[in-house]
């Protein structure tokens, strides 16, 4: 890989990780259309560690009172962090169980140009609904469990490429009544237990190979992946409060329809 491809796939993977328009689309997008060969495991999970980082550093503080809280509620200490930590967690059993069992049967079916189009129309018609008759009435805090593992199923259909895990937990969000605001914070701090998953399984593959890494664009794609995400997040949080998600349904509904006349 030359250093510019992993900076432009870095900035993919940092810029759609978080923004409602699919990360895994893009990235499956340049080997497909340029000829790029994949970009390997090293650098999947060097992507992953600076998006990850990235989201944890931006909420840093809220991080940290979620997880003192959650370590307090072992020893009878609760309260509305620790309640939103276990939130988190329970919201990402869906999602955890879908990867265990169907990562394979995705890995085979779901990498296509035709499945990505499709998934792109139909889901950026479903945030535009969303958007649309959005109450905007609820906070995090008021979500109820049963609330919380419907965004949890929903992250789960995300696997399919294409379809945005920050793009159908916020419409799920939206669906629930939260602000736009607070969807899309639940779903960055739904993210966070996610993307480790995800790179700690691609850790452990890296792990059982023998091949040797090459370091350079290892280290450019974590640090241009963890810059990308960080002012991504905090663009993406002025955009909504500002204009909604009518920008990112344009924009997924453009590329759905160039996508389908290209595989066409």
């Amino acid at each position: 890989m030359s250093t510019v491809e992993a900076i432009i796939l870095a900035l993919i993977q940092g810029l759609t990780e978080f923004l409602p328009i699919s990360s895994s689309a893009h990235l499956i997008l340049p080997s497909q259309l340029l000829g790029w060969q994949d970009q390997g495991l090293a650098f999947d999970v060097a992507v992953h560690v600076g998006t990850l980082a990235a989201v944890v550093f931006y909420y840093r503080q809220q991080v940290a009172e979620l997880l003192v809280s959650w370590l307090g509620s072992f020893k009878g200490q609760h309260n509305p962090a620790s309640r939103l930590a276990w939130f988190i967690i329970w919201a990402t059993v869906p999602a955890g169980l879908a990867g265990l069992f169907g990562n394979d049967l995705l890995e085979n079916y779901g990498r296509s140009a035709l499945v990505i189009a499709t998934t792109t129309l139909i889901f950026g018609g479903l945030l535009w609904y969303a958007d649309k008759r959005a109450s905007e009435t609820a906070s995090i805090e008021a979500l109820s469990l049963r609330q919380v593992m419907l965004i949890g199923i929903a992250q789960a259909v995300a696997l399919i490429p294409g379809t945005s895990r920050s793009g159908i937990t916020i419409t799920a969000g939206l669906l629930l009544g939260l602000k736009r605001t607070d969807a899309a914070r639940f779903s960055f701090l739904l993210s966070i237990p996610v993307i480790t998953l995800a790179g700690g399984y691609k850790g452990l593959q890296l792990s059982q190979q023998a091949e040797a890494v090459a370091w350079a664009p290892v280290l450019t794609g974590m640090v241009v992946s963890f810059v990308a995400a960080y002012l991504c997040i905090k663009v993406f949080l002025q955009v909504i409060e500002r204009m909604g998600m009518l920008p990112f349904v344009l924009y997924r509904l453009l590329l759905g329809v160039v996508l389908l006349v290209w595989f066409i």
